[in-house]
């Protein structure tokens, strides 16, 4: 049985202007894709914009040291469980791999729903793909530069509108807008912001497939990745071959017309007939537009399909095998930890310092001093004051506030004085309690004493 070969390297078609014209196409795939993406879409803005007791959903805010996450303000430590989440994703998308290659970059990455977004702005401002390749060599004058001006401002403005709400998971978004609109935008906070909209005018409106090949790493492990099992976008040359460029076909032809529609709706410009490739994102437009062909000259659905290399030997393809599972494995459990670390964020964050100016301070024959640094954040809204309390020393008298107001004192270094009576007391451990209503923590230090350092 000829296996399908594994092309590296390709010439994208209908490219007379050095340009990939990518035509639009409907079908079970593209409903999917739109289905996944237009969710994600309205997630990545409305993280941003949509507010939640005047604070947006997500706001990794570096001025007050916390994250905002729907409602809830996350310390710093709690960076671990976005890391987590982050290891889940990829473990996730790992599995993908696994079972159906590139889904992932065809279906949900933020580079290709973007270059979507663009050549959709395209082909409603210039026209499809047929009517864009065929004005290729025509001068670029009159209601057609009207157009293309038209089109690379769309380009920009979206562009900068997701520069803006992508500096806005840092950056009050609303501040950003209030800022730009009065011209009082710094500097930094500006070039960045023109930066990230430039990286997302090129990569979705100019660079395009070129990321997926080129820049993409996950286009060049994929292999690794892959095994016999797994199901990835894939011909039927069994089927398929020998074309015949007509309805019918002679009598020893195979299903596959030659209308070339699977390489003129590939955003990344392959013939996917050719074998597997690399550049290959797994969105399913090619298998779509065969669909319909197929359709119409009254011949079986599916000679472009998800497939892995044994079914189309006419082998029943395993559903679960050793590295599938394992990946599988993987995943749930990282869900399952990430989970369970959010149900014990941080809620009170203590910091204690000695005074370094001085290990202890001899007040008298009597009496022996130390000097602390207090700094307490609180993360739960419910909670405002934490009473201060000492343990560990008797008859100690502590100079400081016994009550913290966290609306004015949080993240402030807060001086406080714990003296003893006995000069000669040993090293003793010291504890500061902290309780604000149901939550309390604790932090130890140590008492030294002039008995401590002959």
């Amino acid at each position: 049985m000829e296996k399908i070969p594994v092309v590296q390297d390709f010439t994208p078609p209908f490219n007379h202007d050095k340009k990939l014209h990518v035509r639009l196409t409907k079908g079970r795939f593209q409903n999917l894709r739109r289905l996944i993406s237009w969710p994600l879409i309205a997630l990545f803005f409305g993280l941003v914009w949509v507010q939640f007791d005047g604070q947006p959903w997500l706001l990794f805010s570096f001025e007050q040291r916390r994250i905002f996450l729907f409602g809830n303000a996350l310390s710093w430590r709690d960076l671990s469980l976005l890391a987590g989440l982050l290891i889940a994703g990829a473990s996730l998308l790992f599995f993908l791999a696994v079972a159906w290659g590139r889904v992932w970059c065809g279906f949900a990455c933020p580079q290709s729903i973007w270059t979507w977004l663009f050549i959709r702005i395209e082909d409603v401002i210039e026209g499809n793909a047929v009517k864009r390749t065929k004005q290729d060599g025509q001068p670029l004058r009159g209601l057609r530069l009207l157009r293309r001006i038209a089109k690379h401002l769309l380009w920009i403005l979206f562009a900068l509108v997701t520069a803006t709400t992508f500096t806005g998971y840092f950056i009050p978004i609303r501040e950003i807008v209030a800022d730009s609109l009065q011209l009082e935008l710094s500097v930094a906070v500006a070039g960045w912001l023109a930066i990230m909209a430039g990286l997302t005018y090129a990569n979705a409106g100019l660079v395009r497939e070129k990321i997926c090949l080129h820049a993409c790493p996950y286009s060049r492990f994929q292999g690794v990745m892959f095994d016999n099992d797994t199901r990835t976008v894939s011909y039927d040359i069994q089927r398929g071959e020998p074309r015949a460029n007509r309805r019918k076909g002679i009598a020893n032809s195979g299903d596959c017309v030659d209308c070339a529609l699977c390489v003129q709706v590939c955003p990344v410009g392959i013939d996917i007939r050719d074998g597997l490739q690399a550049a290959c994102i797994d969105c399913g437009a090619c298998i779509d537009a065969c669909d319909s062909v197929m359709e119409k000259v009254e011949r079986p659905k599916g000679l472009i399909r998800f497939a892995s290399e044994t079914e189309l030997q006419g082998t029943k393809a395993r559903t679960f095998r050793p590295r599938l599972t394992g990946y599988g494995a993987v995943t749930a459990i990282a869900f399952i930890a990430v989970i369970y670390g959010f149900t014990g964020t941080t809620d009170l964050l203590v910091e204690i310092r000695r005074d370094r100016s001085a290990t202890y301070r001899q007040v008298n024959q009597d009496t022996v001093c130390n000097v602390y640094q207090l700094k307490v954040e609180g993360f739960n809204e419910k909670i405002r004051f934490i009473d201060v309390s000492i343990s560990g020393l008797d008859h100690y008298k502590m100079r400081g506030p016994q009550k913290i107001d966290l609306a004015i004192d949080s993240a402030t270094w807060i001086p406080y004085r714990v003296c003893a009576p006995n000069p000669d007391l040993a090293k003793t451990d010291l504890t500061f309690s902290f309780q604000g209503g149901s939550i309390s923590t604790a932090k130890k230090t140590t008492f030294l004493a002039p008995g401590n350092h002959p």
